[in-house]
């Protein structure tokens, strides 16, 4: 039993490695891609396109606990693959309908996919195993990072204009990739609970029909849907939720400028030549790195009882407005708005390529500092309803994600950059006043 729990572990983490894998470099270069279509009859935006996953994604939470309990986490992620595979697949030859109602149906899967992660994880894990299974998990997820920007590096590094030829050689292969992450998890095997087995062997045939189990399944699953919505309603009154709220918004901008925004303005940068193209690859990888160490290191640390969530919270905030400020000064103001061209602005510092990708760096470790406390936080104050309150903050983060997808084509980057301080200084502080009212309620505890 504990062989195919690890076994299910790790199909389940290299599934969604080759599918994001896909999804993570497509929405890294979508912008800049959509930029160079000598194709008139399109008129998408990159941009909008991952407001609106995000946006649908957001709503799209709200049911897919209920779609899981239903057909099984299984077979969602098989489905909800099919859709990832399918956005990818539009750029191989894109059309501006099939490129935004992929958007839509990817949201939908989105929110499927990740729903049935959880509840597949949980199943194939005990209170000995959970960490080391989210562990393994993450540890292939965010290899995602890697492969794809890396041969985004290799292949655009020198060119000034994305050739369609190379488009559809890119896609094509990202296709391929997303299909094996989605073949995969046919491979994944049923697990039953140990008095599950037991009752199996014992007395050979279940009770009820398989039509009866199907129906109380799904009567469950509504009653459980509605439960939850309204434990999201009251939990959204909750003078910590409405604190803590500001905190994931600013997580949803700074989601958005990393992971979609940044990355474009660096391959819009004139006064990095030739190598403009190939350093939206690199910057993609710099920012897993910054990822991936941000989590390890403050994974740690907060084991630790003298480093507190809000000092790691600090820090971010920091790193975060250190980074802000040199892109400030090394990235053109016009990089996220031009279209068929360059920048034509110019910087106040003339644009460092080493700047640029310390910048992907700090980004990606000050994401990880405010995502781990934020995570840190809710498991503390809501451990009894950990499942509405993490629905709470997947929902407020990814609206916001999406607000800021959209406004990323109109305004200059000085003004998103900000707004992501103003609302990064707001977020950081009412965190430090819920960590302040959670201490005090302990102390006042402890004295009674």
């Amino acid at each position: 039993m504990a062989d195919l729990r690890i076994y299910n572990v790790v199909i389940l983490g290299l599934g969604f490695l080759f599918i994001f894998t896909a999804f993570t470099t497509c929405g890294n270069i979508e912008q800049t891609i959509v930029k160079s279509l000598d194709n008139d009859t399109f008129t998408g935006s990159g941009y909008h396109s991952l407001g609106i996953i995000y946006g649908i994604f957001s709503f799209s939470n709200l049911l897919a606990p209920t779609v899981v309990a239903i057909i099984g986490p299984q077979f969602t992620m098989f489905f909800s693959g099919i859709l990832y595979s399918g956005y990818v697949a539009v750029f191989i030859t894109p059309s501006t309908w099939s490129f935004y109602f992929t958007s839509v149906l990817i949201g939908i899967g989105a929110a499927m996919l990740w729903t049935a992660q959880g509840h597949f994880l949980v199943e194939n894990s005990d209170a000995s195993t959970i960490n080391r299974n989210t562990g393994m998990f993450w540890a292939l997820l965010q290899c995602s990072m890697l492969f794809g920007n890396l041969y985004i590096y290799f292949d655009w590094n020198g060119r000034r204009i994305i050739s369609d030829r190379s488009r559809k050689t890119i896609f094509i292969g990202l296709l391929v990739t997303s299909v094996l992450g989605t073949l995969s998890f046919l491979a994944l095997r049923k697990t039953l609970p140990p008095e599950e087995e037991m009752l199996n062997e014992e007395e050979g045939q279940p009770l009820l029909s398989s039509r009866m189990m199907y129906k109380q399944r799904a009567n469950s699953a509504v009653q459980d849907a509605k439960s939850e919505f309204k434990m999201i309603l009251q939990l959204l009154k909750t003078k910590t939720i409405l604190l803590l709220s500001c905190c994931m918004a600013y997580s949803g901008l700074e989601l958005s400028f990393y992971s979609g925004v940044y990355g474009t303005c660096i391959g819009a940068t004139t006064e990095f030549g030739a190598a403009a193209k190939g350093l939206i690859g690199i910057s993609g990888i710099v920012v897993g790195i910054g990822e991936i160490v941000g989590g390890g290191v403050f994974g740690l640390v907060c084991k630790n009882n003298r480093f507190r969530r809000t000092s790691v919270v600090f820090l971010g905030m920091v790193v975060h407005f250190v980074a802000f400020y040199l892109i400030y000064l090394n990235i053109p103001d016009d990089a996220p708005v031009v279209l068929k061209t360059s920048t034509l602005n110019k910087p106040y510092l003339t644009p460092s390529i080493s700047i640029a990708l310390l910048c992907s760096f700090l980004l990606g470790l000050g994401d990880s500092c405010f995502n781990t406390q934020l995570y840190s936080i809710l498991g503390r104050v809501y451990a009894e309803q950990s499942a509405p309150a993490f629905a709470i903050f997947k929902f407020i983060q990814s609206i916001f994600a999406a607000v800021a997808f959209f406004y990323s084509g109109y305004l200059l980057l000085t003004w998103q950059l900000l707004i992501m301080v103003i609302l990064g200084f707001t977020g950081t502080l009412c965190f430090f006043m819920v960590e302040r009212i959670q201490n005090f309620s302990v102390d006042l505890q402890q004295e009674y």
